[in-house]
Formats: C-alpha cells, structure tokens, sequence
C-alpha cells in the first residue's frame, strides 16, 4: 500500500505543474467573403482557425484563434489532455489505495 501512495503522491506534484491550460479542440476552416458569385465560394486556400469548447452550460462557444498564437493554443490544449490524464490516473490510484482500505494521507 506504501507504493500506491508514494505512487498517488508523485502524480498529485505533477498536476501542481500544471502551467496554462484550455479545454477545447482547434479546427481549421476554410475562409470565404461571403458573396454567392465568388470565387472563393467554390475554392478557397485561406484557413482560419478557430478554438471550439463547451462554456458551464454547455453550450458550444467558439474563439477565432490568430495565426501567430496557434502555437500557444495548441500547446495549452495539449497540456489540458495531459492533466486530465493525470488526474484519471490519480483517480486509479486513490480507487486501488481505497480497495486496500487505505485511507487519505492526514493533512490533504
């Protein structure tokens, strides 16, 4: 049982580190002016990206992303799926330190 909680505590420092994270998925989209008769309404190479999350109501919200910081958000959503990893292993553990009948580390 002494494993799982050094275990659950290593995990617990890792989600300490955290840094910025955004829930979301980025999409690429390919960008138009609108007009029926266009050209660009057939064929368009422009791409405009854009951030995609549910708010607390769970209503779809969507954030135009600029070119020049879609390197910063998709590494903020990448850090947000490696927290929710974590924080599922940390859930494994506490289930298995519970199934031990371990109980929480005093203080916490």
């Amino acid at each position: 049982m002494q494993n799982l909680i050094n275990q659950r505590e290593k995990l617990l420092k890792r989600l300490g580190d955290a840094g910025d994270l955004i829930k979301g998925s980025i999409t690429a989209v390919c960008g138009t002016c609108g007009r029926a008769h266009c050209v660009c309404a057939r064929q368009s190479t422009a791409k405009a990206y854009r951030l995609t999350y549910k708010d607390r109501d769970q209503k779809t919200q969507i954030v135009y992303v600029p070119r020049r910081r879609l390197s910063e958000i998709k590494r903020q959503v990448a850090s947000y799926g490696r927290m929710r990893a974590l924080i599922q292993q940390i859930i494994q553990t506490n289930i298995a330190i519970f199934k031990q009948g371990g109980q929480r580390v005093s203080g916490r």
